[in-house]
Order: structure tokens, then C-alpha cells, then sequence
């Protein structure tokens, strides 16, 4: 092989490696509870309390609002039920945001994700409800 036509080969080459790269920015990973850990912050039980005081489910003991990325709320949801049987997720979460914005006073115009964690602390749903 020529030595320009070895050249040429190799910049092809390169060239074709660097238009495989891109620079993603990296995902921020939501930490949740743990299965050493699963008891809910004060707040967020006072939360819950009030959710089920108002008929929500009473599988759930923590609720909490709190800043996710890119300025979209997180809300994390503890619950007592291990099941995770897509019905019930999606009763619970409807009930839960429902609360959340009537009684609450929360505010969810970027939409919001959402977290339920069960008994064991274990994550059973997660969702990105933005619109």
C-alpha cells in the first residue's frame, strides 16, 4: 500500500471512531430508601397521615415532595404492600397527586416523578410523568 493511500485510510478511519462518540451527560441517579432503612422521615409520615386521614390508602406511611431534576418535583412514596400489580400503582398514584394538589397546596405544572418504595424498601414503581 502507498504510503498517501495508508494515510488517507487511517484519517478515514479515525474519522469514522469519533462519529460514534457522543457526550451524553450522565443521568442522576434518585436514591431511595434502603432495605436497612425503610421508617419514613417525621414529615413524611405527618404527610401520609394526612393523605389517609383524607380516605387515601392506608398501605402508605411516607410521603415526601422533593426537588428532582431539572427543577421537576419527586414525590416518594412508602408503602406497606408489596404488591406491585400495575392497577394498584396507578390508583395509588392518581390518589396520592390528587391529594397532593388539592390539600397540599403542591404545584406539578412540569408534571413530577414518581417513586414507591414497599415494605422492604425495595423500589416497586418508578415513573417520569412530565409532559
Amino acid at each position: 500500500m502507498r504510503r498517501g493511500a495508508r494515510a488517507a485510510l487511517t484519517a478515514v478511519a479515525g474519522a469514522a471512531l469519533l462519529v460514534g462518540c457522543t457526550e451524553e451527560p450522565r443521568k442522576q441517579v434518585m436514591p431511595g430508601p434502603t432495605s436497612t432503612a425503610t421508617a419514613a422521615p417525621q414529615d413524611a409520615v405527618a404527610l401520609a397521615e394526612r393523605y389517609t386521614a383524607a380516605g387515601g390508602d392506608p398501605d402508605v406511611y411516607g410521603i415526601q415532595v422533593e426537588d428532582g431534576p431539572e427543577g421537576v418535583p419527586r414525590v416518594v412514596i412508602r408503602t406497606r404492600n408489596a404488591d406491585q400489580a400495575d392497577a394498584i400503582f396507578r390508583r395509588q398514584n392518581t390518589s396520592v397527586i390528587t391529594h397532593l394538589t388539592t390539600k397540599e397546596g403542591a404545584s406539578f405544572k412540569k408534571g413530577y416523578f414518581i417513586d414507591v418504595f414497599g415494605p422492604d424498601g425495595g423500589l416497586i414503581h418508578r415513573m417520569d410523568a412530565r409532559p
